[in-house]
């Protein structure tokens, strides 16, 4: 390769691609190959043993990096205030993490005295313009490789062969169907029937959801509370970020919430088709929803709804560590200052429900609303208020009609 690296970091999942990415890395650029592993809460299943398979691979140490609380807490959580979802439908369950784990993967790298990074995106996806456009705003002298935009292996029995030839052991086979990516909030499955969207998925796709016709024929119901647009309670009890995203996923899971089959516009110009599974993201988007509801003026509201499309727009394309991220969540943080009070969601057949809600900042009042007499709101000036509010339809029609009459004198 063109130019000499010494040392550099992988960013490491013990799948086929990084399998193979360790030995073509110290092949290739002759370097010492660290492997980064970000726990993002994708389950003890899938890190189990990795450190043995990267020395394994070829790797000289393996970093584990516990990202769980920093993910919820500064990723999450603060994203939920915007109100963020792309193209009206995803809760950008695999652009969240990918912020953290970048940053983690550059202290590392400055930990080991690295001087390259290296990451297992393919060339057509949207990661690879996440993780370096992360890097570049973090670390921009660290030389960054993207083997498969190098290498001239294109298919899973390519990669299982240039590991079969060296030894490597791999878990990974050519009749694997599907290509997941899990963490905290959410499960994403590409591929196998994916493939054509006028096939339906199977249950096969579906891993932390049963199907809603399945579900329990019984709704259940769940108070959440909040405070300045953060989740404190439920059912009265404390949870921390982690926790309670956690134990969100297993009941709306178990009722069948979350499921999003979705064909979607990637950053880099093709539409790709995925299925996303995000129980408790759906409860809790379902909760501030409510919330904003009875709290938020129409003026707010509204600019909410802006910057909630604004912000996923930017998280999908990889711009969290940029001026602009600070200034949208600067202002979701304010607007959700006034977020606080209780919420109950019905859970039922794949469908989330808010049924109640109340809080102390409520700007809904019977006596404003009530169709009985009060004493806040004369009716009478409603008719200066439509006069005034309907004042340029009023003027336009009125010169239409002096028009039409000079056309007919003529």
């Amino acid at each position: 390769m063109s130019k000499s690296i010494n040392k550099v970091v992988l960013a490491y999942s013990g799948g086929l691609d990084t399998s193979a990415i360790v030995p073509w890395l110290k092949e290739n650029y002759d370097c010492d190959v660290v492997a980064f592993v970000a726990d993002v809460g994708q389950g003890d299943e899938e890190l189990e043993g990795i450190e043995a398979k990267a020395i394994a691979s070829g790797a000289s140490s393996c970093h584990i990096v516990d990202l769980k609380e920093k993910f919820a807490r500064e990723v999450i959580y603060p994203t939920l205030k915007t109100g963020a979802i792309y193209e009206g439908q995803y809760l950008l369950g695999t652009a969240l993490a990918r912020p953290i784990i970048a940053q983690a993967q550059v202290d590392v790298a400055r930990k080991v005295g690295a001087d390259a990074l290296a990451h297992g995106c393919t060339g057509k996806g949207n990661d690879q313009v996440r993780f370096e456009s992360a890097f570049a705003a973090l670390a921009p002298e660290l030389t960054v490789i993207a083997p498969w935009r190098e290498w001239t292996m294109r298919s899973r029995p390519d990669l299982l062969a240039y590991l079969a030839e060296r030894n490597i052991p791999c878990s990974a086979s050519v009749t694997k169907i599907y290509s997941r990516d899990a963490n905290l909030w959410h499960i994403s499955t590409e591929g196998g029937e994916l493939e054509d969207p006028w096939n339906e998925p199977t249950e096969q796709v579906w891993t932390w959801t049963v199907a809603p016709e399945q579900a329990p024929d019984q709704p259940q119901y769940l108070q959440l509370s909040f405070q300045q647009g953060e989740l404190t309670h439920i059912d009265g009890q404390a949870y921390a970020p982690v926790e309670a995203i956690l134990h969100l996923n297993q009941i709306a899971g178990a009722h069948g919430v979350g499921r999003l089959d979705m064909v979607e516009n990637r950053l880099v110009g093709m539409k790709s088709r995925g299925c996303y599974e995000t129980p408790a993201g759906e409860v809790l988007r379902a909760a501030m929803l409510g919330l904003e509801s009875l709290v938020l003026d129409r003026t707010t509201q509204d600019y909410r709804i802006r910057l909630g499309n604004e912000f996923a727009q930017l998280m999908y394309d990889g711009r969290w560590f940029t001026p602009l991220k600070d200034v949208m969540l600067a202002a979701a943080t304010k607007i959700a200052e006034p977020l606080s009070g209780d919420i109950v969601v019905k859970l039922y057949k794949g469908q989330v429900t808010v049924t109640q809600k109340r809080s102390p900042n409520s700007l809904y009042s019977n006596a404003f609303a009530t169709f009985d007499e009060d004493e806040v709101y004369n009716q009478k000036h409603a008719e200066g208020f439509i006069r005034l509010y309907s004042l340029a339809s009023r003027i336009r029609a009125l010169h239409q009609q002096a028009d039409d009459d000079g056309a007919g004198k003529e």
